[in-house]
């Protein structure tokens, strides 16, 4: 193996502090509310977030003498050892509060919030203090538009420039940039966040939920996590249904390509509606939602079923709302739960385990493979055919209008692949691990896809509580590949990637 002091290791501690210290602020945010609803934790919450501010700020302090340039290699590791550091740090308000003690557990719960999995080991949400509780909701929002997006927006103070670093987060395609500096695209992403959070927060809290409610709901929602303050999830209020619509709609947008969402409010509407992957994503999510809320009506409403039956208007809605708000949850890998699909039909377990392996569009918060890399595979597929009756020809796989580069389809071809080996032996371990073939299967597509709830033993009624400690420790690392698209964790398992060029 060739020597690695070429990498520049200084910078990619002096990232790690900066990250820290973001951290604690949010640390800090948390023991404010606990303070604000007396919960009994607040200066635990204070001393977790100075704990994690000191480590952070000697972190920068130490570096402070580095060479201000990121290449691809550190680009990779401080995103990937990014996500591991904030995520330990994030344990911290959980272990000093006692609300998670072991260590295990609180690792698997942090790490969830900030991959936007959702998924979770507490078995009473309710008795969980505040100030925790949101914590645990602020590591999904601080996760979901994605902790390096936020540090490129501050990097210009350091001189340093974030092209690198967006590349490692956003790995995808779709790649498309608001502004010529990514820094002010990164700022222009974080306000259409911040304000759509701030908006499903007064909404939710207009249509009758608590301000701390709302405000929680709306942090795990815009960034597809899935977290709530209610055991029940968002079935909590199946008798308030505008609520769940509220947050249906913010599901969609926030499954949808921030960028379209910049777009909208410039009013450049015709480059939302030629947008291929939007349309499809639309197209997707509307058929979907008619054939689950078809089998819902018919089957799983039992007096729906007789022949005799009258439509009645209020079974149509509840099924129809009930399977679209299940399809986006999976779909854009939100997670949030207003009934227990697998308590349905068998055909519907299987409908939306499929869904698992879908995801929300490029651009977006949502986890799993993404609708634009569906889109050019079928495009890629189709073309395959005319090529076998012109072998001549010469056929680009167009998207958008544009001519797809060929290395860009053969990227997505390989991330597919990658995608469903890293399934296949996800659910070989979990297996081997003892979990039966149901959950085993479920949980590989959940926590590889981040979409939280999943089969069997982990269904949406139920949480990862019980699962053995090696199973939940396998289940944080296929969070943290299938958050961070696989290549830019396993690329640094590599010997080639560790070997000077």
């Amino acid at each position: 193996m060739g020597s690695i002091s070429k990498l520049n290791y200084k910078i990619i501690f002096h990232l790690m502090g900066l990250l820290l210290l973001v951290n604690s602020g949010f640390i800090l945010l948390s023991s404010i509310v606990s303070f604000a609803y007396k919960d009994g934790v607040g200066l635990d919450m204070v001393y977790s977030g100075i704990t994690v501010m000191v480590a952070g700020g000697a972190l920068m302090l130490l570096t402070r003498n580095h060479r201000k340039e990121i290449q691809k290699r550190e680009g990779y590791l401080i995103v990937t050892f990014g996500w591991i550091i904030m995520s330990l740090a994030g344990t911290l308000p959980y272990l000093y509060t006692g609300a998670i003690p072991n260590f295990t557990n609180a690792f698997f719960e942090t790490i969830s919030g900030y991959t936007t999995t959702g998924a979770s080991i507490l078995n009473d949400i309710e008795i969980i203090p505040k100030g925790v509780l949101f914590w645990r909701s602020i590591t999904h929002w601080i996760g979901g538009m994605g902790i390096i997006v936020l540090a490129i927006a501050i990097l210009p103070l350091l001189g340093i420039g974030g092209m690198e670093l967006f590349a490692a987060e956003a790995p995808g395609p779709g790649g498309d940039k608001l502004h010529p500096r990514i820094t002010d695209t990164a700022k222009r992403l974080w306000i259409i966040y911040v304000g759509y959070t701030i908006a499903e927060t007064i909404l939710l809290q207009v249509a009758g939920m608590s301000f701390f409610d709302a405000i929680n709901h709306s942090l795990s929602t815009l960034s597809t996590g899935g977290f709530s303050t209610k055991n029940a999830s968002v079935a909590f209020w199946n008798d308030k249904p505008i609520i769940q619509y509220i947050i249906m709609v913010f599901m969609f947008l926030a499954g949808t390509n921030f960028i379209l969402s910049y777009f909208a409010f410039k009013t450049k509407f015709s480059k939302i509606f030629r947008d291929e992957e939007f349309k499809l994503y639309g197209y997707f999510i509307i058929g979907l939602t008619i054939i689950a809320a078809t089998v819902i009506y018919f089957q799983v409403n039992p007096s729906a079923s007789s022949v005799h039956h009258p439509l009645v208007w209020g079974e149509l809605e509840s099924a129809i709302r009930h399977a679209l708000f299940q399809v986006l949850a999976i779909v854009t890998t939100t997670g949030f739960a207003t009934a227990d699909y697998t308590m349905w039909t068998p055909f519907l377990v299987i409908f939306f385990f499929g869904l698992m392996f879908l995801g929300g569009s490029s651009g977006s918060t949502a986890g799993g493979v993404k609708i634009v890399r569906h889109l050019i595979m079928i495009k890629n597929g189709i073309i395959e055919f005319r090529r076998t009756l012109h072998p001549n020809a010469i056929l680009p796989v167009r998207y958008n209008r544009k001519s797809v580069q060929q290395p860009i389809v053969f990227n997505i071809l390989a991330f597919f692949i990658l995608y469903m080996l890293s399934f296949i032996v996800g659910v070989l371990v979990f297996s081997w691990l003892g979990l039966d073939f149901q959950t085993a299967l479920g949980g590989a597509a959940s926590t590889l896809g981040n979409v939280g709830p999943a089969l069997g033993e982990l269904g949406p009624t139920s949480n990862y509580a019980n699962l053995p400690t090696a199973a939940k420790w396998w289940s944080t690392f296929l969070m943290l590949i299938g958050r961070l698209e696989l290549f830019t964790v396993l690329i640094l398992l590599t010997p080639f990637f560790w070997r000077n060029r």
